[in-house]
C-alpha cells in the first residue's frame, strides 16, 4: 500500500471507531463513562491528523497519528483492567467508595442537580462471542491502527 492509502486507512479507522462509539451512545443507549470519553479524544486527534499527513510529506504527522492511536489503545487496556477488576480505576467512576468525599452536605441533598454517574468498572456492553467489552475492542483495534500509522510513517511509496 502507498503512504497515502495507509494514512486514509488509519485515520478512517479512527473515524469508524468514533462513529461506532457515538452509535452505541445515541442509538443503542449505552452511556459512556469517564474513561470511555478519554478514549475518544485521541481518535479525534488521529482523524484531524489524517489530512495533514495526506498533504505533507513529513514523517511527523504519521508519528503523531501513531501516538494518538497508541494512547487510546493504552487507555483501552487500562479501562479493560478496571472493568475486569485487575486494578483500581479512578475513584470518581469506580467502586472504591471515595467518589463522594469532595461533595458537601448541600451537594448531597440537592436532588435537582444530581448527576448520573456511569461507573467505569462495570462493563456496559460486551460482544456475545469473545466477551470483549467496548474498551477491550478499542484497545485491540487501536493497536492495529497504531501499526498502520507506523507503516505510513516509514513508507517510501506515496
Amino acid at each position: 500500500m502507498t503512504r497515502k492509502q495507509l494514512v486514509v486507512l488509519a485515520s478512517g479507522g479512527s473515524l469508524a471507531l468514533l462513529l461506532g462509539a457515538f452509535a452505541f451512545q445515541f442509538i443503542g443507549g449505552v452511556a459512556p463513562c469517564k474513561m470511555c470519553l478519554w478514549q475518544r479524544w485521541p481518535h479525534l486527534a488521529a482523524i484531524l491528523l489524517g489530512p495533514l499527513a495526506w498533504f505533507t510529506r513529513t514523517i511527523w504527522f504519521p508519528i503523531a497519528g501513531l501516538l494518538a492511536a497508541a494512547t487510546t489503545s493504552g487507555i483501552g487496556i487500562y479501562h479493560t483492567g478496571v472493568e475486569r477488576k485487575w486494578w483500581e480505576g479512578p475513584t470518581s467512576c469506580s467502586g472504591s467508595g471515595n467518589a463522594l468525599s469532595g461533595l458537601s452536605g448541600a451537594d448531597l441533598l440537592n436532588f435537582d442537580a444530581a448527576p448520573t454517574v456511569v461507573m467505569c468498572d462495570v462493563v456496559a456492553w460486551a460482544d456475545p462471542v469473545l466477551n470483549l467489552s467496548m474498551a477491550s475492542w478499542n484497545a485491540v483495534l487501536s493497536a492495529i491502527l497504531a501499526l498502520i500509522w507506523l507503516a505510513a510513517a516509514v513508507s517510501s511509496r506515496d
